[in-house]
């Protein structure tokens, strides 16, 4: 892995970073080819609209882009993780007046996932741990991924691809590592993020894609009863694209799908954008 510390070789930050102290800061991760990374335009805004929520300085675009395609030198493909922190402080909550981030920008080569959870699809679960409700935070990819952690630690069967994370509600807010939509009769319904969640790029990039594909978007509250009853589930993030869910493990049994063609028809316009 490759590694730039403020524009510079490294792998190490101070003890005194707020990032590690309280995980105040936020990250995305890119696909890179040959350097560039894909769905750009979603990625910068959303790492734009994460920093505005964080109050946090953003970087200059030109120069993130420049750092990656330098950590991602002589890679044809690889993962690029871009850390923002809110930089050096003393002890206590209060941000500093005279912020100055921390800027972390590695690439690693990848090789991708497996052809299978494409074709054949991947099995999820539902994760016992309830999210908690912030909508001072919700949407943002914010350093503490706590929850996250947890939920992701409950299952080690190699067959389970994926946990879907409720809220005290009982409505379904994400997965641990991707968004969800669900399809039903033409029209996709995911998860609303304005009380928790994050909200992906690769997601981003579905809502906007959607109406060319003749599909409308619509984000909701959405209760288990319309996952086992949609015509389809789909996991998005920017490393897998867009999963097809074949099952959904949950109290009162397992739900099984065989439709995958509209992950396939979205996965090729990915593929398609570069």
């Amino acid at each position: 892995m490759a590694m730039l510390i403020d524009g510079r070789a490294a792998d190490t930050v101070p003890a005194l970073d707020r990032g590690l102290a309280y995980g105040d800061g936020v990250y995305r991760t890119v696909e890179l080819l040959n350097g560039a990374p894909r769905l750009w335009r979603w990625q910068w805004a959303r790492l734009v609209a994460d920093c505005a929520q964080l109050k946090l300085p953003c970087p200059d675009e030109a120069l993130l882009l420049a750092e990656l395609a330098e950590a991602a030198a002589g890679l044809a493909r690889a993962v690029g993780k871009i850390t923002l922190t809110r930089g050096l402080g003393q002890r206590g909550y209060a941000m500093p007046a005279d912020c100055a981030p921390t800027r972390i920008v590695a690439a690693s080569a990848w090789a991708g996932y497996p052809a299978e959870r494409y074709t054949a699809g991947v099995t999820v679960r539902r994760c016992e741990l309830t999210l908690s409700r912030q909508p001072a935070l919700a949407g943002a990819k914010h350093l503490n991924r706590l929850e996250n952690v947890l939920a992701r630690s409950e299952w080690s069967e190699p067959g389970v691809h994926e946990g879907l994370l409720f809220d005290a509600d009982g409505t379904v807010v994400e997965a641990t590592m991707s968004n969800l939509f669900a399809l039903k009769d033409g029209t996709l319904y995911t998860p609303a993020l304005d009380r928790a969640g994050v909200a992906g790029a690769l997601r981003a990039w579905l809502i906007d894609t959607a109406p060319a594909l003749d599909l409308a978007v619509v984000e909701t509250r959405l209760a288990e009863a319309d996952l086992l009853g949609a015509d389809a589930l789909l996991l998005t993030n920017s490393l897998i694209g867009v999963w097809p869910v074949a099952a959904y493990r949950h109290a009162g049994g397992e739900a099984r799908w065989r439709d995958f063609e509209l992950a396939a028809r979205l996965n090729a316009r990915i593929a398609a954008s570069g």
